[in-house]
């Protein structure tokens, strides 16, 4: 009997247990559908309530000196609210909106098909049309009793009043899912900073929106605002921007690039402000925001951009990583220097090539030997090699693996090898090698034989246009650099310190004195005197990178000598060597930033350079 009376007790308190877990469960699954999750509240709403939003004006966008270059315009986008749709007129409703009846059925369609439109909700405001003419909007309010749950929605989209900067601007599109995923401030049919500027400073220039609330009736149809309004939010205007580049100079260094691939960068050296950044072939915004194109104009110019084989939405200047040749001899020579591996009076010597290797790298015949300075002057390439191999030789450092990982330490300390920071989105860094890649790549077996392309810019070193450009101003600057930007001032907010605060190299002020020098004389009478200017002393560094086709042409430089007001880089693709194409756009690009035009004297020049041509088949913007 007790063994029975026991065996009840337990499952009577078993049963208990069931039913407690199961009523917990209940709870616990109700207090998530109604108090934590507010799908249902939202359909709810949804049912009892519209929410129209109401757009005000993106951030405008000015150049440097105030000129305005990004604006605003209004359009008319039409939505609409299946559930409202009652004995709708078809044939009235594709006449006032001049669209053919198949037209019409494909669009209601394509709102239908969750599959290409994953946010459809019959109570939720969908997109039929996104542009409308006025006179179509007139004619739909006029007869909006016949045309029940559709409504004109007023947006406003970029209008860009310089066929120039597509790069540095970006462009502005509708928000994807991830968008409204990541950031509830979003909705479907709003538009959202791509590329460029738009993108990097999207929080700053988008509006707050105003959303008015109208109130349902039973059957869905609208009776009117809600409360008076009280439950509507003020609107605000994006804040504007001012950036740095100049417009003018901007525009004439992209007519200058016409038909060649490549990129003109220029830096004012005391602030970082980048006054012109470029990059060929370029395209037209204007064209990725046609008002009025309802065709698929758009998506197909769109997509020859995106297929085309010179990339124009490629911007070269920060995301083009190359070799930067002869121009990096410069950052070597304050290494040697800092080490003391030499002096500026150190002299080597040079038979056509660097002799320990059989003439192996080449160079052209000049005196021999020769000082740092003169060696800068006429880019020599042998006396870098000799440098390299003093330097991993040397036996302060132990073994060549310290040596090398010094000398890669104190390159990155002068902004090469890493990205700088650059207000733009996918800034990429380049290589500069340390001994752990040597060790992978030969297996732990190597030397300075093995290594000494990187002497002269060339083998594993890859650097991007901008880092380049970034060397100039830090040499104009005897040892500092601010990081490179855009933004010039964001209206009542603080600029990133990043951009504030100078970076120093470690290296010390004086020896960029003989690399001054060096650089005046490659203007005066070296491999870059054709940017030789009487009345602005400009210092200046040609580049030929090798290339499995034909050389890259680089320039880099800054002027006036002392007190630099800006540093400058020219990179031409296949554009041969460096003092030839890359030179003569630099003279050009210089003579309009000081003078902001190009003297007659220098016209013969302008007009071989817009000749000139690398491929006829470069797509520019229209």
């Amino acid at each position: 009997m007790n063994i029975n009376k026991n065996y009840r007790d337990i499952r009577k308190i078993f049963m208990i247990m069931i039913v407690c877990l199961v009523f917990f469960i209940y709870t616990i699954q109700l207090l998530k559908l109604q108090i934590f999750n507010f799908n249902y509240k939202n359909k709810a709403d949804n049912n009892a309530f519209l929410k129209q939003v109401q757009y005000s004006s993106r951030g405008l966008i000015f150049d440097r000196e105030g000129v305005l270059i990004v604006r605003n315009q209004r359009i008319n986008e039409l939505q609409i609210i299946m559930n409202e749709i009652n004995n709708l007129d078809t044939m009235a409703f594709c006449k006032a909106l001049n669209i053919s009846l198949e037209d019409c059925r494909e669009k209601f369609r394509c709102i239908k098909n969750k599959s290409k439109n994953p946010g459809y909700s019959p109570y939720l405001p969908q997109i039929f049309l996104k542009y409308l003419k006025n006179e179509e909007c007139n004619i739909l309010q006029e007869f909006s009793y016949k045309f029940p749950g559709f409504y004109i929605c007023k947006k406003n989209i970029r209008q860009y009043l310089y066929p120039s900067a597509a790069h540095v601007l970006g462009y502005t599109g509708l928000v994807s899912k991830r968008d409204i995923i990541s950031d509830n401030f979003y909705q479907r049919g709003d538009y959202i900073g791509k590329t460029g500027i738009e993108y990097t400073y999207e929080k700053y220039l988008r509006s707050k929106k105003r959303c008015k609330i109208l109130l349902r009736n039973a059957s869905g149809h609208i009776e009117g605002k809600y409360t008076n309004e009280l439950h509507e939010s003020n609107p605000l205007n994006g804040t504007n921007l001012t950036i740095s580049i100049n417009i003018n100079l901007q525009a004439y260094g992209e007519e200058l690039m016409r038909n060649k691939i490549g990129t003109i960068i220029m830096i004012e050296p005391k602030t970082g402000e980048i006054l012109c950044m470029l990059s060929s072939p370029s395209f037209n915004l204007s064209d990725l925001i046609r008002v009025g194109d309802q065709k698929g104009k758009f998506y197909k110019y769109f997509i020859s951009l995106v297929q085309n084989s010179y990339k124009p939405f490629f911007n070269r200047a920060i995301n083009g990583i190359y070799p930067p040749g002869s121009v990096f001899k410069i950052a070597q020579s304050l290494v040697l220097l800092q080490e003391k591996i030499i002096t500026s009076n150190t002299a080597y010597s040079c038979s056509k090539g660097w002799p320990v290797t059989g003439g192996h790298p080449l160079c052209h015949e000049h005196k021999s030997p020769l000082s740092l300075a003169l060696a800068i002057e006429l880019s020599c390439n042998s006396y870098f090699c000799w440098g390299l191999k003093n330097m991993i030789e040397n036996k302060k450092y132990i073994s060549c693996q310290n040596a090398i990982n010094k000398w890669r330490n104190l390159m990155v300390s002068q902004g090469l090898g890493y990205p700088l920071g650059v207000d733009l989105p996918g800034e990429k860094g380049g290589t500069i090698p340390n001994s752990q890649h040597y060790n992978r790549l030969y297996k732990k077996y190597w030397n300075v034989f093995s290594i000494i392309s990187i002497a002269i810019g060339q083998g594993e070193i890859t650097l991007s246009p901008c880092q380049m450009c970034n060397l100039a101003a830090t040499i104009a600057n005897r040892g500092y650099f601010y990081t490179p930007h855009i933004i010039k001032n964001l209206s009542k907010f603080q600029l990133n310190t990043l951009y504030l605060r100078p970076h120093y190299t470690g290296i010390k002020s004086q020896y960029y004195l003989p690399i001054i020098e060096g650089m005046r004389l490659a203007v005066t009478s070296g491999t870059c005197n054709l940017v030789n200017i009487p009345d602005i002393p400009v210092c200046g560094k040609t580049g030929t990178a090798q290339n499995n086709k034909e050389d890259h042409s680089i320039f880099i430089g800054f002027a006036p000598m002392y007190n630099p007001k800006v540093a400058i880089l020219v990179f031409v693709e296949n554009g041969g060597f460096g003092s030839s194409c890359a030179v003569s756009i630099s003279r050009l690009m210089l003579q309009k930033y000081f003078k902001d035009t190009i003297p007659k004297s220098d016209k013969w020049i302008e007009k071989y350079i817009k000749k000139m041509g690398i491929s006829k088949h470069v797509v520019h913007k229209k």
